[in-house]
């Protein structure tokens, strides 16, 4: 009787295998916390076939329009952002309100930086993202491919 002998070996992408590519996301009437996952999704490679979660093998994503995104419900006044000086007293609090009349950008950055994950790695895949108040930015030369995200799921 003759055995079987295939060997199946399990393919797992490292720096030099991982195939990056570079998306463009209009942040332009979308909801932030469905913006921001469905970006740290793609940030992350776990939608790709060879994702490897000890390997950065996500897309570079670059977002603009930050400053047309939507918040659902009093969120404007009530969600606050809470930082601290590292003083006595030094905590300060700011309104999404007030954030997105300061900092646009920072409302995406920061959403989407809290969906990934709070190591070294993460670190590293967070610098794959780039965001951009309005419709222009600085990674024409790289073609990004447009993604829809409505049809994203």
């Amino acid at each position: 009787m003759k055995v079987n002998t295939l060997s199946y070996k399990t393919i797992s992408a490292n720096d030099e295998t991982v195939n990056k590519e570079w998306v463009l996301v209009d942040a332009e009437g979308q909801t932030l916390g469905r913006l921001a996952s469905k970006v740290a999704l793609m940030i992350r490679g776990k939608r790709k076939p060879n994702y490897t979660p000890h390997v950065d093998c996500g897309d570079n994503v670059v977002v603009i329009n930050a400053e047309k995104i939507v918040l659902s419900g009093k969120k404007w006044k009530d969600k606050v952002y809470v930082r601290h000086t590292g003083y006595p007293g030094g905590r300060r609090e700011r309104t999404a309100e007030e954030m997105m009349a300061k900092h646009p950008i920072r409302l995406v950055e920061m959403a989407v930086r809290g969906m990934l994950p709070k190591n070294k790695l993460g670190e590293k895949i967070y610098h794959n993202l780039y965001v951009y108040a309005g419709a222009e930015h600085k990674q024409e030369a790289q073609k990004p491919r447009k993604i829809d995200l409505n049809e994203f799921k």
